[in-house]
């Protein structure tokens, strides 16, 4: 197996030679650079970096951490945190489960953004020092390692319920995602304050639990479908399980627009494509602007201060234009 040895008797160079080539070093001239690189190609030869960053202390790699590869919207933040993280010259490390741990240490990788609602936040807290700051995307730690960008779900989800009530819609159900995460919380409760603010009432009766994924919807719009005073919205706490009520709802005769109404929240692919009128995240611009507070509190900022991201109320043809009786 090829080493930095071999590699400088091949191109007759020292070993610090290639060593300075392989760190990007500007102390070695073009011609010994591109004879260094063309072995190392030729070889296949890749640094060890772990061992280069146990040995310098000093690792440019990001960890993102998710948990859910059934939803698109994490492409979306990928791409906005390797778009930073790439022009600022950091690799990124991207994992799931419970493997993502053995990672998020200083010697692996320089901090870590959290999209993970399955990671428990004691991990987090342990794992948050001064050398290693982390930015989470889904909750807010009282840990001055920790910064949260977090999307204002509040004030989206209560214009829009605060909307449908003023179209005259009076009867609605609320399909949530998985109950314990800070996303679900504040949609449901803007949801409740929207109808309480129209004299509206609300029981837990009209609640469905969820799991964010489309067979919640599927299930949610099958139980619906055999209730006898069937809701005339129903407000999902995400796309991907409004998508799986409409087409329910579609397969079983009524027509969604019409016959009832269905609101999402993300503005995914899918609710575009199928008209779902939905909650807009900027899912690139949070994961760029993770990535920019990340790479900040490593190199010596420290700002744990919380930031929300705006979304927007974006109005499609999955609800009706006023309240069916």
């Amino acid at each position: 197996m090829i080493g930095v040895k071999e590699i400088a008797q091949l191109a007759g160079v020292s070993p610090a030679t290639v060593s300075n080539v392989l760190n990007g070093r500007t102390n070695v001239g073009p011609a010994t650079k591109d004879r260094v690189l063309a072995i190392c190609k030729q070889y296949d030869y890749h640094p060890n970096i772990i061992g280069k960053n146990l040995k310098t202390g000093k690792p440019k790699t990001l960890l993102f951490t998710f948990s859910d590869f059934d939803r698109s919207f994490y492409l979306e933040v990928i791409h906005g945190i390797h778009d930073y993280a790439d022009a600022h010259d950091y690799d990124l490390l991207i994992c799931t489960g419970r493997v993502c741990e053995k990672y998020m240490h200083p010697a692996m990788t320089s901090g870590c953004i959290a999209l993970d609602g399955k990671l428990p936040s004691e991990i987090l807290d342990r794992k948050a020092a001064a050398d290693y700051p982390i930015v989470v995307l889904d909750r807010i730690l009282d840990n001055p390692y920790v910064k949260s960008i977090l999307v204002n779900n509040y004030d989206p989800m209560y214009s829009l319920v605060d909307s449908l009530a003023k179209r005259g819609f009076t009867r609605f159900s609320f399909l949530g995602g998985i109950e314990n995460t800070a996303d679900n919380r504040e949609r449901y409760q803007a949801f409740l304050d929207a109808l309480e603010g129209n004299g509206i009432t609300f029981t837990r009766d009209g609640y469905i639990a969820g799991d964010w994924h489309e067979n919640s919807g599927i299930r949610a719009a099958q139980i619906l479908l055999l209730t006898e005073s069937r809701p005339q919205v129903l407000v999902c706490a995400n796309d991907n399980m409004a998508m799986g009520a409409i087409r329910t709802f579609n397969a079983n005769g009524l027509v969604v627009g019409r016959d009832i109404s269905v609101t999402g929240f993300d503005n995914n692919a899918i609710a575009e494509y199928n008209g779902i009128t939905t909650i807009d995240i900027p899912d690139y611009e949070r994961g760029y602007l993770a990535a920019q507070a990340l790479v900040g509190n490593i190199e010596g900022e420290m700002n744990k201060e919380t930031f929300r991201i705006t979304a927007k109320l974006i109005e499609r043809t999955s609800v009706a234009s006023s309240s069916v009786r």
